[in-house]
């Protein structure tokens, strides 16, 4: 897909609930096709979050990409670390479809690096999965496909203005982010 691809119309604004991203994250992963297909894929850790313009879907000032999912999460200048704990995602009918886990980017190496206002949310399908394992099979695809994918929405958090930004935070979102470092506090295994 070329950069000019990427961007929307004008008029068009890209804002779907942690719901439809986990909704276009299981279409990519069950290898269905989504129409439009205007979401790239982007392998991100080796990007700093100020280089996805142009490489990523851009709205409203959020980047959102698909990427293989990896516990590798550095970058040249620096890191992401993951705050707090997975936050599942339900559908309509209250079941799990997915997961959310809320990252910070760090400039420089771990764990000394300095907190920047770069923030990640990474969805990824839950690991019980959308569809039975049985059912999985009979597709030919395992559930080792399905959870091989994460659908990306990178935003700058401005401190200063605590207005209505259209990014979807939990209360444990926001708690987390209160804490000026996480290493101060001592959650129960």
């Amino acid at each position: 897909m070329g950069d000019d691809n990427i961007n929307l119309p004008p008029g068009f604004r890209f804002r779907p609930t942690d719901e439809e991203l986990v909704h276009f994250l299981y279409r990519k992963a069950a290898l269905s096709p989504c129409q439009p297909d205007f979401i790239p894929d982007l392998e991100l850790y080796p990007y700093d979050p100020w280089e996805l313009s142009g490489k990523a879907l851009e709205g409203d000032n959020q980047w959102y990409f698909f990427s293989r999912r990896t516990s590798n999460r550095i970058s040249e200048n620096g890191y992401w670390n993951p705050l707090g704990v997975d936050e599942p995602i339900f559908t309509g009918a209250r079941n799990i479809a997915g997961m959310k886990k809320l990252l910070v980017f760090y400039l420089g190496e771990a764990p000394e690096g300095d907190k920047t206002n770069w923030m990640m949310q990474e969805y990824r399908l839950s690991d019980s999965g959308s569809s039975s394992s049985r059912s999985s099979r009979k597709k030919g695809s395992s559930k080792r496909d399905l959870t091989a994918w994460v659908i990306c929405r990178v935003y700058q958090r401005n401190d200063d203005d605590d207005d209505d930004t259209g990014i979807e935070l939990s209360c444990l979102d926001e708690v987390f982010l209160s804490f000026d470092d996480l290493d101060e506090i001592s959650l129960p295994n």
